[in-house]
């Protein structure tokens, strides 16, 4: 997934500036953003002060590596019954 150009915090920014009154069109103007990507922004920060959004990518860097380690573990588990099939 390709990273945004812009922070958590700038991003939260941007969507306080709509919401402040600022047209959404204006905004995406002088950002140089897509509506797309700000409506995208919006569901997934809306609401969000900057505090929860330094927590919430802890907490998505946390699930990453936990996914990770499950399915490394998963693999292990794997090849150990592959070679206790082969000896009996």
């Amino acid at each position: 997934m390709k990273r945004s150009r812009l922070s958590e915090e700038q991003i939260i920014a941007v969507l306080k500036e709509q919401e402040a009154g600022m047209a959404t069109a204006d905004v995406c103007r002088r950002h140089g953003i897509s509506s797309a990507t700000f409506y995208k922004w919006k569901s997934k920060y809306g609401g969000l002060e900057v505090s929860d959004a330094r927590r919430l990518r802890q907490l998505e860097q946390e699930n990453a590596r936990l996914k990770k380690l499950l399915a490394d573990s998963m693999l292990d588990n794997a090849m150990l019954k592959e070679i206790s099939a082969k000896k009996f």
